[in-house]
């Protein structure tokens, strides 16, 4: 059991880490070109994967791929143009922290979309993170740090796209492989924004592609569409899935650390209350309830 919580604590923090390099990569190249790079390369990766381990006999139905198209939409292009837009403006720190309120909105949108029953600790974990990110938000009134409310109102845009993509995968739950899944939605978010990669080339700064960005590429590209999905779901087939939503706590916290020692983005006391409170909603939201296995 140690070991499956160790990759799911692994993969939550890769997708904590892979904030910093986000900004990073933000600053050096449109983002519509990162992110359908970013889905090219995982396509490129996920279709032997998926055809070893997943081994599709044909291809899902249309109605499935429909979702996975409204869900590549959504939880890929949304979500990762969200989150490097946002990045242009606001820090890698605060970032994380508007990231770990994914698991109050998604229980929001189960209780609005799904019809299902939120009960008193996911209103809880709902309050806790709103007041985070006021607590998060209160340090651009007083004009400390590094990010800005246009920065990380872009980035709450993307975690409601991701929002919507869990709530779209509860629609085909068991239908389809996990990674036969995650190929098709990189294949067709590589698809809906090759367009706008294209658009964007006029503006790319070539002396900007430099060896140390394309390694930050691919490095993001590999862990968070590859890595980090092998990781968590090989946790999941060991540890109880009603636990496994408590390590999503390693993201906020990664991202903090990493934005804080790599980046060199100054921690201060209304960062701490933020990253507290959305602990704590992290924790309500994800908490394995009583009578629970």
């Amino acid at each position: 059991m140690l070991a499956a919580y160790a990759m799911l604590a692994s993969s939550m923090a890769l997708v904590g880490a892979n904030v910093p390099v986000a900004k990073l990569l933000a600053e050096a190249l449109p983002i519509p070109l990162i992110a359908c790079l970013r889905c090219l390369l995982a396509t490129l990766v996920l279709w032997p994967l998926m055809r070893s381990i997943d081994r599709p006999l044909s291809p899902p139905s249309r109605g499935v791929l429909r979702n996975l198209f409204s869900q590549a939409a959504f939880g890929t292009a949304l979500y990762n143009a969200g989150l490097l837009a946002g990045l242009r403006f606001t820090s890698a720190l605060e970032g994380g922290l508007v990231l770990a309120t994914l698991p109050a909105v998604v229980a929001i949108g189960s209780a609005l979309w799904l019809g299902e029953r939120l009960g008193h600790r996911g209103w809880a974990a709902a309050g806790l993170a709103v007041v985070g990110m006021a607590a998060i938000n209160a340090v651009r009134a007083g004009g400390e740090g590094e990010g800005s409310l246009l920065g990380n109102a872009l980035v709450f845009a993307g975690v409601v796209g991701e929002a919507v993509y869990v709530l779209l995968a509860k629609r085909i739950a068991g239908r389809v492989g996990v990674l036969t899944a995650s190929f098709w939605m990189q294949l067709f978010s590589f698809l809906q924004l090759t367009p706008f990669a294209a658009a964007s080339l006029p503006w790319l700064a070539w002396d900007a592609v430099r060896a140390g960005v394309v390694a930050l590429l691919v490095f993001h590209s590999l862990t968070a569409s590859v890595l980090c999905l092998l990781l968590w779901y090989g946790g999941l087939r060991r540890a109880p899935a009603s636990v496994a939503g408590v390590f999503t706590a390693f993201l906020p916290a990664t991202a903090a650390v990493l934005g804080v020692l790599v980046l060199g983005e100054r921690f201060t006391l209304a960062h701490g209350v933020g990253l507290a409170l959305m602990l704590g909603s992290i924790l309500l939201a994800t908490w394995p309830s009583r009578g629970a296995r």
